[in-house]
């Protein structure tokens, strides 16, 4: 299962400045949609995916003054963060570096990481609007010094223009489009070294990367998944075949019923059908699981079949094997391990209903 990342995907320039000389680049082994390189006296420069290079400048230091404009210049210590992109919130508990966001794009219902919703409670994390509505006033009185964004923000690309034509950097995070579920996980480096804390996301990693391994014993079991949600018109999203979720469901034991969905050169990671071709696809799948991140869990199976009727000619709803992800699936990136454990016992048929992530829906 191991791949060869290899960062932001393509060569790049390491001679950024006549006053930084290049040491090395991190080493990623799953991540594709960043890189790192490191300069002397702990200057760092961070490519994402084909959206932006920042440059991480130590405590004390100064920027060159001969980079490229395109580079954006973060300066250490990097508090009073506005998060809109919640699957880095758990990263960032991960690292102990949770003082340093101030304020969030979710109120404290919208969350399911319990830090997170325990500072909201205290007052150390505040509600700053959503990604496309956000209290600029507030923001900018704290002192924000970054924003990090989810792709969302390509929706309302004025917000972003807005937030760095004030001076607060932006960097939007794309772990969602890592094809490997360890990819996504790897992004915690990228936050270790806006933090400072190298060592300790390079220990959150291997210790996922070991637990991955221990809960994907290699044997496929056979079975077919179809994973997907209802939309709010009545089209079904599902994941394309390349991304990590129908990886996640292969580390399981189990084949993603979607085989040769999805355009390699199409950077989303999911597509809408209609319900009709989806039932023409999925109809025999084995098992069946709700993403419930969008639009809500489900808590019957009546409930299913108030979106569509056509459900109850499915295998999977005749037999018993429908199942939902939790609300927090998503938000809590650094549980790859428990999700791929969690949809083995099902695949084997292990009867236990205490899951992290899923759900079985009767």
């Amino acid at each position: 299962a191991c791949g060869s990342g290899s960062g932001a995907g393509k060569e790049k320039d390491t001679n950024i400045s006549s006053e930084l000389t290049y040491d090395h680049s991190m080493e990623l082994t799953y991540a594709e949609e960043f890189s790192v390189d490191y300069y002397n006296d702990g200057y760092a420069l961070a490519t994402v995916a084909d959206d932006g290079r920042y440059l991480i400048v130590p405590e004390g230091k100064e920027a060159p003054d001969d980079l490229a404009k395109d580079i954006i210049v973060l300066k250490q210590p990097l508090t009073n963060i506005y998060l809109v992109a919640s699957a880095v919130m758990d990263m960032f508990v991960s690292i102990d570096a949770l003082d340093s966001i101030r304020f969030s794009s979710q109120k404290e219902d919208g969350w399911y990481i319990e830090a997170a919703k325990q500072e909201m409670e205290a007052g150390n994390i505040i509600y700053a609007g959503k990604y496309s509505a956000p209290d600029y006033e507030q923001i900018l009185d704290t002192g924000c010094n970054l924003s990090i964004q989810s792709t969302m923000i390509y929706h309302s690309p004025e917000i972003k223009e807005n937030l760095e034509k004030f001076g607060i950097p932006v960097l939007v995070d794309h772990s969602s489009y890592e094809t490997h579920p360890l990819g996504r996980t790897e992004w915690v480096k990228l936050y270790g070294v806006l933090e400072g804390k190298e060592d300790v996301a390079e220990q959150v990693f291997a210790e996922q990367k070991d637990a991955v391994a221990a809960a994907s014993d290699g044997e496929n079991t056979g079975k077919t998944v179809a994973f997907f949600y209802i939309t709010s018109n009545g089209s079904v999203n599902v994941r394309k075949s390349g991304d990590y979720v129908p990886k996640m469901i292969e580390l399981a034991g189990g084949n993603y019923i979607f085989s040769d969905l999805g355009a390699d050169t199409d950077a989303s990671s999911s597509v809408n059908m209609q319900m009709e071709e989806f039932y023409a696809r999925a109809k025999d799948a084995d098992y069946l699981i709700y993403n419930s991140t969008i639009e809500g869990e489900l808590y019957s199976v009546d409930e299913l079949l108030a979106k569509s009727t056509l459900f109850s000619d499915f295998k999977a709803v005749k037999e018993g094997n429908v199942y939902c992800t939790g609300s927090n699936f998503f938000q809590e990136s650094t549980g790859t391990c428990d999700f791929i454990e969690d949809l083995h016992k099902v695949l084997v048929d292990e009867t236990d209903d205490n899951y992290r992530f899923l759900k079985h829906v009767r």
